[in-house]
């Protein structure tokens, strides 16, 4: 293989920064690492046309997508505010579709995976997208299995990414998967990021993920479990603080939050934990107590199952090169 073709999809109203975040960091690759099999970047459009992004901006299509053929080595479907009307494009998804079978690998940046999943490339997998957006796939698409979660996902040949700035990630991932790590963490440097996050790390925080609760009940237990984390948070003590039965608070639970009481308190506190391992100098067994895990152990499994990464490692690396570190 002389080079590897990589082809970004764009269509009308799709974000810049998707776009760009692969492009980009693959050109960057090319240039600082000099890999022996080189990236070839092909922006294809329908048409060949431009591709009025959603901020006005204008990029000019390199490739007609219809005259694109295979192989490819990677088939990236950018996301942006015409995602939706690009997924409703029988001829788009079409070329979608065919182009993934001459594909070595096939992904999405933030809501292009409404793309993927249109001509039925997520179905039976696991996927993410923009958090924003993650019920609506879900309910469009019932044979693919959405997690907002992750910040990037893999299955199989199929990777998907989150919301906008992920594609960076997901990039760094390709780059580390296809020339290694030390390439990757070059062109990171480069791009003065300081840190490429695990695909299974959280996109955001859960305390700023959306508007609060409806439910007035619901609101004022979510307010004192961020206050107080380390206080009794169980379902007794919290149903009781509410005035209803266990039974009712997990079901208001379920229905405003998605999650029962006792896996939110448990999200809340790694979310708690998360904030003071960056913000304060308490040792991990210190974050653990006033977090209400109890013990470092019980908050080392947790933070783990959270964002996949030790308390002890997420704090090295968020608080490198700050003053007094």
């Amino acid at each position: 293989m002389e080079e590897r073709l990589v082809v970004v999809v764009g269509y009308e109203a799709a974000e810049l920064l998707d776009i760009a975040c692969v492009t980009t960091s693959l050109a960057m690759a090319n240039g600082i690492g000099r890999p022996g099999v080189p990236y070839r970047v092909s922006l294809a459009s329908p048409g060949g046309g431009p591709v009025v992004c959603g901020s006005g901006l204008t990029l000019q299509g390199q490739q007609s997508l219809e005259r694109v053929t295979g192989p490819v080595d990677t088939l990236l479907v950018s996301g942006g505010l015409g995602h939706e009307r690009a997924a409703a494009d029988p001829r788009l998804v079409a070329h979608v579709r065919r182009l993934a079978r001459d594909s070595r690998r096939v992904a999405s940046v933030c809501t292009g995976a409404s793309v993927l999943a249109a001509a039925g490339l997520l179905d039976g997998r696991r996927a993410t997208t923009h958090w924003r957006y993650a019920h609506r796939l879900a309910a469009r698409h019932g044979d693919v299995t959405v997690d907002p979660d992750p910040i990037w996902i893999r299955e199989g040949n199929v990777y998907t990414a989150a919301g906008v700035t992920s594609a960076l990630d997901l990039t760094l991932a390709l780059i580390a998967e296809d020339h290694g790590e030390e390439l990757s963490r070059e062109v990171a440097r480069n791009l003065v990021v300081y840190l490429q996050r695990p695909g299974n790390q959280a996109q955001m925080s859960m305390f700023v993920a959306g508007p609060p609760p409806a439910n007035d009940l619901v609101r004022r237990l979510v307010e004192h479990i961020a206050v107080h984390p380390g206080g009794d948070l169980t379902a007794v003590a919290l149903a009781a603080r509410a005035g209803v039965t266990p039974r009712h608070l997990t079901r208001l639970f379920r229905e405003h939050l998605g999650l029962t009481p006792g896996k939110y308190v448990r999200r809340a506190r790694c979310e708690a934990a998360a904030h003071l391992l960056v913000t304060t100098a308490l040792p991990v067994a210190g974050v653990a107590v006033r977090c209400g895990f109890g013990s470092a152990e019980a908050l080392r499994q947790a933070f783990t199952d959270r964002y996949g990464i030790s308390p002890s490692r997420y704090r090295t690396v968020h608080t490198a090169g700050r003053p007094g570190r």
